[in-house]
């Protein structure tokens, strides 16, 4: 009994990540390549709406953005603001076009200036 009941929370919890829709709804872009070849992969979680409610940047994003010279507390805030922007909702360009703005920004807080 005990065996059985363990084994159905095992594979529920297994399965959960599959009925969560996490891929489905996440929106991913790739920027372009830099000096130092790395890309900024821009990629957000968007939840079952349309509404900005759960949206929030996935780690690939905020890793590539690292890569590039941002720090961490940076690339966190940069991710967070491009994911949350209710304009980007199902706009991936727009995603493109602001990452690429804010990359190119001096003022972006880049530990290099590519």
């Amino acid at each position: 009994m005990m065996r059985t009941l363990l084994a159905t929370a095992v594979t529920g919890l297994l399965a959960l990540p599959a009925f969560a829709g996490g891929v489905k709804y996440a929106y991913h872009n790739q920027g372009v390549a830099h000096p130092t070849g790395n890309v900024i992969h821009v990629s957000c979680y968007r939840g079952p709406w349309n509404d900005v409610i759960w949206d929030r940047p996935n780690s690939v994003f905020v890793d590539s953005l690292v890569a590039v010279g941002y720090d961490f507390a940076t690339a966190h805030a940069v991710a967070e603001r491009v994911c949350r922007d209710h304009t980007l909702v199902g706009n991936p360009e727009g995603l493109k076009v602001t990452m690429k703005r804010i990359f190119a920004d001096a003022a972006s807080h880049r530990k290099h200036n590519y």
